[in-house]
């Protein structure tokens, strides 16, 4: 017998999420149906799928050591039904849902995610994410390079493209090009996505710098292609922007979306963005 899913359809930028609350644990989302649901002719639609549930219980000695116990676990899946890490427009969309539909009234949460503990701060119509920080030595970016990769080569069938790589809980491969409007998007990021130098795939940026505190930005996200924004992209631009000498560490980072705003302070070496997060409409699913 068919089961009624409820979901709520939000967007950070123009990049949008469906997101169900099962903190109960009733439902499994398998590949397949995430694949229908996500298509935009036939489904819902969405960039990513997340899923409310209970936080994983600390252990008695993690308890010890002090770590944080989050209030929420996200659970995060590609529209092409592959599991993400993190996504940083998504978390914000996220915690502005636990507020609204009143699960928490908490303006501070902890969430966990594939990428570990991110912490979110509501303030107002926007979102306050704590990024954690920046992972800058390649192997556990991942990426076949050893150390540091900043504007190294990548050897494509189309030539080489000058990579920096990034993780801000999933890999992100940044270009600086003169103009992002001429970027053939569609052909290059799913062939730099699926590059062997990356062993599991990677998000793909092309930044064009305005000046130090502005940057223009394209994604081609992994596992939902061509996107209107990416937050963990954004980040991640942003760091490469700094590494590259190209820009300060406050930046406005303009997508396609709209622009969020991203500081990677030196002194804790965390990177914050900060963005809105908009509830487009409510419906329900028959799985």
């Amino acid at each position: 017998m068919a089961k009624e899913v409820k979901f709520s359809k939000w967007h950070g930028l123009g990049n949008d999420f469906v997101i169900v609350d099962d903190r109960a644990g009733k439902f499994r989302f398998g590949a397949a149906l995430l694949k229908k649901l996500g298509d935009r002719h036939y489904g819902i639609g969405f960039d990513q799928f997340m899923v409310v549930r209970k936080p994983s219980n600390l252990s008695k000695a993690a308890k010890a050591r002090g770590e944080v116990q989050a209030d929420f676990r996200m659970e995060l899946y590609n529209s092409d039904g592959s599991i993400a890490e993190m996504c940083g427009n998504g978390i914000r969309c996220f915690a502005m849902f636990l507020k609204e539909r009143k699960i928490t009234k908490k303006a501070n949460l902890a969430v966990e995610t594939g990428a570990g503990i991110i912490r979110t701060s509501i303030k107002g119509k926007l979102v306050e994410v704590d990024m954690g920080e920046p992972i800058l030595d390649g192997p556990k970016i991942p990426v076949h390079r050893e150390g540091r990769m900043i504007s190294q080569p990548v050897n494509t069938k189309n030539g080489f493209y000058s990579v920096t790589a990034v993780s801000m809980g999933n890999p992100h491969a940044v270009i600086f090009v003169n103009d992002v409007a001429k970027v053939e998007l569609e052909k290059d990021g799913p062939m730099l996505e699926t590059h062997p130098s990356f062993p599991n795939r990677t998000n793909v940026e092309f930044a064009q710098v305005e000046s130090r505190n502005s940057i223009n930005l394209r994604v081609w996200e992994r596992g939902a292609g061509a996107t209107l924004a990416c937050g963990t992209g954004a980040c991640a631009t942003a760091v490469a922007g700094v590494l590259n000498n190209l820009s300060d560490r406050i930046v406005s980072v303009n997508l396609p979306g709209g622009t969020l705003k991203i500081r990677w302070d030196e002194g804790t070496n965390r990177v914050f963005m900060t963005g809105p997060a908009v509830e487009v409409f409510n419906g329900a699913f028959l799985i």
